[in-house]
């Protein structure tokens, strides 16, 4: 049986000529902007690091953002199937990326916290299986090449 295609379309427009396009290495901004008809656009920027603008999303910002947001989709779907009632679901991810010589790098691991209460009287075990059953189907993490762990705290509403 053939899986079903679904396809995702964006715009990167390089917003950082500062006049002189790339003519030298410090002489441009990383600014971008990401664009997808009907969406709010995401002004982008690369890592302070790699002489970004903090206060702008960077890619690997993006990438943990992703994982996060497709685990807390697929968990919450899971525990409402399963009859494990959420109240709040909060996640503070973290990715450590490896930088090399010569300035290429990629993500060693990213880990998901979620701070997650749930319902007063809620099995905390099957909650916490849960989250194995939304790694195994979250898009996002099965995409990538390094580990995604999880360290949720369950807690019980009232407790």
């Amino acid at each position: 049986m053939a899986g079903r295609e679904h396809r995702y379309k964006v715009t990167v427009v390089w917003t950082g000529n500062e006049g002189e396009g790339t003519s030298t290495y410090r002489g441009y901004s990383r600014a971008h902007q990401i664009l997808a008809e009907g969406k709010p656009t995401i002004e982008g920027s690369s890592d302070p690091s790699f002489r970004g603008d903090a206060t702008r999303w960077n890619p690997e910002d993006l990438l943990v953002a992703s994982l996060s947001a497709c685990h807390k989709l697929w968990y919450l779907g899971l525990c409402s199937q399963m009859g494990v009632s959420v109240l709040s679901y909060e996640d503070e991810a973290e990715g450590v990326m490896l930088e090399v010589a010569g300035g290429a790098g990629q993500f060693e691991k990213v880990t998901l916290r979620p701070h997650i209460v749930v319902a007063a009287g809620t099995d905390l075990q099957k909650a916490h299986d849960l989250h194995k059953k939304a790694h195994e189907m979250c898009f996002i993490a099965r995409s990538v090449n390094f580990p995604v762990e999880h360290e949720a705290e369950i807690v019980l509403a009232g407790a």
